[in-house]
């Protein structure tokens, strides 16, 4: 149960953190600001890596853990286990940002700025930024290394500083569904569940071109 434990938690603090500091800007009036939101993502992600990296893998994110199976690096039979928990995680944190905040009405919901298939395209392309860079510092599923949680959370911090006023920079379907439900703002939600977890997988898919062992564990 630990691996299991450790992806609850990790997912827990990502989205506390995250959408907490969206949820925070909202019913300040701007306090944190957007790039305060955007370093903030960027921190916990880096930060929960360090912590659980060697323990579970620190996915965090189903479309990470789907795609780490596609690439035969992680059990199939792993991954409703994995996707359970993160979900999990996801929920206890939007509905305890609820209970803190109960003037928002966003709670860091992603409700895209563009018309649905434009957002969708794009949070394919920032999911496929991000699992490029995932898959290539990690081993076997597991992020290692002294690298690895500051490549991973700046890419994040990148994307959300830049696209998160389009689409709010999910890249996660755990990290929407959780807001989006628990807020009620649930328009465009189908996107952010599809997008991310195709995204990933074609990151896998370019990844074999370039760098085949690193992607693949068995031939493919």
């Amino acid at each position: 149960m630990k691996k299991y434990i450790a992806e609850f938690i990790g997912t827990f603090a990502m989205i506390f953190c995250g959408t907490g500091a969206m949820t925070i800007n909202e019913v300040t009036g701007g306090d944190v600001t957007h790039v305060g939101i955007g370093i903030t993502w960027g921190l916990i992600v880096m930060s929960m890596i360090y912590a659980f990296g060697e323990i579970s893998g620190a996915h965090f994110n189903p479309a990470v853990s789907i795609a780490f199976a596609y690439a035969k690096k992680f059990s199939w039979k792993e991954v409703p286990r994995y996707i359970f928990f993160q979900v999990a995680g996801a929920f206890a944190a939007s509905l305890l940002l609820m209970w803190l905040f109960p003037k928002s009405e966003l709670l860091g919901a992603t409700i895209p700025s563009i018309d649905l298939w434009r957002a969708f395209v794009l949070e394919l392309i920032l999911t496929f930024f991000l699992m490029v860079v995932v898959i290539n510092v990690s081993t076997g599923s597991k992020e290692v290394g002294m690298m690895a949680g500051i490549a991973i959370g700046s890419v994040i911090l990148l994307e959300a500083i830049f696209a998160g006023p389009i689409t709010n920079a999910s890249m996660n379907p755990a990290r929407s569904l959780a807001p989006n439900i628990v807020s009620g703002n649930i328009q465009g939600l189908w996107l952010y569940m599809i997008a991310p977890i195709l995204g990933a997988i074609l990151a896998v898919v370019s990844c074999k071109f370039v760098k085949h062992e690193n992607c693949c564990n068995e031939k493919c």
